[in-house]
Order: C-alpha cells, then sequence, then structure tokens
C-alpha cells in the first residue's frame, strides 16, 4: 500500500464557506458580485405565486364548505383526521411558496458570485454550496431580462458548460458583466496557456474593477 502524500488532505483553519479562503496563492479575484436583494426577494415571493394561489383558491372553498355546512361535526374523528392531513398534503405547493419567501434573506446572505483569473465561484443555498466552473469548460454566456427584471432593473446570467447550466441572478448591469466574462473565457480560450494569466490579469481586471 502505497504511503500517504501529507501534503495533501491537511486541515487548515481556514473557513471552506468563504470565497477568499477558497483561493489558491497565485489566484486573483477579478470581479465579485451577488444579486441586487430588492429584486431577489420580489422574485422569490412571485415564484410559485400563481400555483399557490390556485391551491388555496380550490382547497380554501371546499375547506369552508365544510366547515360552514357542519360536516366535520357528522363525521367520526378518524374521517376528520384523514381530511386534515389529505389538505395539509395537498397545500404543499403553498408550503413551498411560504417557505421560499421565509428563507430568502438567508438564501440571499449566502449568494455570493466571484470571477478570478482560472474559474468562476458560485457560493449559494441555505446550508451553503459551492461550486467551480472553469473558463476553458464554459460553452454559451447569455442574459435574460424578464418582466419584473426590467421592473427591478436587473437581469440573469445564464452559463451553460460542459457539466451543465448556471446562472448568475439578479445581478444590477449583467450586459456588463456578461460582455467582460465573455471576454475572459475568449482569452482563455485562444491565447496561449504560458501568456493567458499575465494578459487576463491586465485586461480584464481593469475592466471589471469598473
Amino acid at each position: 500500500m502505497g504511503k500517504l502524500n501529507e501534503k495533501y488532505f491537511v486541515k487548515n483553519d481556514k473557513d471552506i464557506t468563504k470565497i477568499d479562503d477558497l483561493l489558491e496563492k497565485d489566484e486573483e479575484i477579478l470581479w465579485r458580485g451577488k444579486p441586487k436583494k430588492s429584486a431577489f426577494v420580489v422574485s422569490r415571493i412571485l415564484q410559485l405565486l400563481p400555483f399557490a394561489l390556485i391551491w388555496i383558491a380550490f382547497d380554501g372553498t371546499f375547506i369552508a364548505l365544510l366547515i360552514t355546512q357542519n360536516i366535520f361535526s357528522q363525521m367520526p374523528w378518524y374521517a376528520v383526521v384523514f381530511i386534515v392531513f389529505f389538505f395539509l398534503i395537498h397545500l404543499i405547493p403553498v408550503w413551498i411558496w411560504i417557505s421560499n419567501i421565509i428563507t430568502a434573506n438567508i438564501h440571499y446572505k449566502n449568494i455570493e458570485y466571484c470571477f478570478t483569473q482560472k474559474r468562476i465561484i458560485f457560493k449559494t443555498g441555505i446550508f451553503i454550496d459551492i461550486k467551480n466552473v472553469y473558463y476553458s469548460e464554459i460553452n454559451a454566456v447569455n442574459v435574460k431580462v424578464g418582466l419584473t427584471d426590467k421592473i427591478t432593473k436587473v437581469g440573469d446570467i445564464y452559463i451553460t458548460s460542459n457539466n451543465g447550466a448556471h446562472v448568475l441572478l439578479d445581478l444590477e448591469d449583467p450586459y456588463f458583466v456578461a460582455n467582460e466574462l465573455q471576454k475572459i473565457v475568449h482569452d482563455i480560450k485562444n491565447i496561449p496557456f504560458t501568456n493567458s494569466k499575465q494578459k487576463v490579469n491586465n485586461t480584464n481586471k481593469k475592466t471589471l474593477s469598473k
């Protein structure tokens, strides 16, 4: 059995949930950002809202009839328990919608996006998920601005890579950020490896800091 190389898999005091502590020694941040808070919260409220309203109207009508017609009083207790559990389960879209609203602030605090000269780092989730996308893996960068986005003056950047799709949500000035990201991807893919790091640092770091 081979000897373990102690250079790797050694624990340290760094907080692996913080982007700065995830960077390699020679890695620099070109741009970092997060969603516009008001836009993000509004999007969480509007998400699933039509389905939630339909479910509330549909189930609310039946529950109101059961109560106003005293139907519950005419049923055995186990039938009442069954109906209560049925509606609790049937209203799952409503509970999901409510949980989205309640947890919006936690989600917002944990979300952060970061461009380095090597990769894009996505930090998201209630319990914090970290994802990395290297520029060489990126196939397309697109901007989507919906009606709500226009009202709140934000947009979403959709990144398609070899490992799937990734989204930078509710960013202010999304066209500028997407354009600069495309420049970085182009430089990484077209400049010889030995020169790419220095040229990406010199060109894109300046534009992204505007």
